[in-house]
């Protein structure tokens, strides 16, 4: 008879990790239901940072990738995010593993091997390529060195983009007309980038003060609910916002295809809500930087929003070329909030500033006993003093 085996969560790190399985081909949507200690089964081809992020905040013993988390195609980030987290990651197991699990069974990961495990025991149902601190510094090497043939690809992109949308990025031809009024007013786009949950709450003193038209771009949204804020706009394909940022009264922009093609229509009017709808080539924040940019704001503050030829790449699509010409395009109303949180950090400690207030406090009575009216202000703020402690002094005597 077989060992039965029952759920070992595995340490994050350890030779071997467990838990119950979560399964999913979109990662964001995986993430949303992932629990602490399970393992996650993906298929992402190159993992971003955003993904590993969002992956590594949802605590999985493991991480089992269908596809190469690492193509070669670029040096992305998100392989090392994820073992710098202790999170076990195997590699290349394979599509019809996708197919051969389903949500709720309990797996294993045992060096390479993927294993199902039951009360009659356990099963191998794909080997894969664990990786290590090594292997994706090897991986990262070997990618650095292709960037070359990257970096040509994303300049045809760029090309073929500015040729196939220029009365678009030059005459806002296409851009639709909204309902929420940008006149005199400053834009706040949130996108669901790098440290954009971080940087937005570092900008709510600027939110207070300036109120600016809130957008948000699909998952984005969401986190501008969740850091107690209204939203005034919605844009996106909606494939990964919340019902509750559809329904919230905020403007609804759907993304659509060149063809007019719109994938995320269906589902907001599904909700009763009448969308506008925006065909346009390119990125949903690359739509929302736009019709901030027609509709007449004074200034756009980007948060999350991606900026560097990395950061372009480590999206994954071809796509993003449109983003470089849509930030020339914005031209001087763009600022770049990306980071904003880790700009200026806390160094004084608590033992510090309690000195400072102590040092000004007796700089100042100095001061004041210099003067004559100091020395007489001091000599009424003694005399009252004596006054509340005399019926202490009587009472102790």
């Amino acid at each position: 008879m077989r060992r039965v085996l029952r759920r070992r969560p595995g340490t994050p790190g350890s030779p071997a990790a467990g838990g119950v399985l979560r399964l999913d081909r979109r990662t964001k949507d995986l993430t949303k239901r992932l629990q602490p200690g399970d393992v996650a089964l993906v298929d992402h081809e190159d993992i971003d940072r955003v993904a590993a992020d969002a992956l590594v905040a949802a605590r999985p013993s493991a991480v089992v990738n269908a596809a190469a988390s690492t193509s070669g195609r670029y040096p992305n980030l998100g392989p090392q995010i994820l073992l710098d987290a202790g999170v076990v990651l195997l590699d290349r197991v394979g599509a019809d593993v996708l197919g051969a699990l389903h949500e709720g069974q309990v797996v294993r990961v045992d060096g390479d091997r993927l294993l199902l495990v039951t009360d009659e025991g356990e099963r191998e149902v794909a080997t894969g390529v664990r990786q290590s601190p090594a292997t994706v510094a090897a991986a990262m090497e070997a990618a650095r060195e292709g960037l070359s043939a990257q970096l040509e690809a994303f300049a045809a992109n760029t090309m073929e983009y500015m040729l196939r949308e220029k009365e678009l990025l030059l005459d806002g031809v296409g851009v639709p007309d909204v309902r929420t009024s940008f006149a005199g007013r400053q834009a706040l786009v949130v996108v669901r980038g790098y440290h954009y949950r971080e940087d937005l709450a570092t900008l709510r003193p600027y939110i207070r003060e300036y109120r600016p038209v809130l957008i948000g771009v699909d998952g984005g949204a969401d986190a501008v609910l969740e850091a107690g804020h209204a939203l005034d706009m919605v844009v996106g394909d909606m494939d990964s916002v919340s019902d509750a940022a559809l329904t919230s009264g905020a403007e609804i922009v759907v993304h659509a295809y060149r063809d007019g093609r719109a994938p995320g229509l269906e589902r907001v009017r599904a909700l009763g809500v009448e969308p506008v709808v925006f065909p346009a080539t390119g990125t949903s924040e690359d739509v929302a930087m736009m019709l901030a940019d027609d509709s007449g704001a004074e200034l756009i503050v980007a948060v999350g929003t991606h900026a560097t030829l990395v950061e372009f790449l480590d999206k994954g699509r071809a796509g993003m070329a449109s983003s470089f010409l849509t930030r020339l395009r914005v031209g001087g109303k763009l600022v770049d909030a990306k980071g904003v949180s880790r700009l200026y950090r806390q160094r004084i400690s608590t033992a510090q500033v309690v000195a400072l207030i102590m040092a000004g406090l007796l700089a100042l009575l100095v001061a004041l006993l210099s003067t004559s009216a100091g020395q007489t202000l001091v000599a009424l703020l003694g005399a009252q003093l004596d006054l509340l402690l005399s019926p202490v002094r009587s009472w102790s005597g």
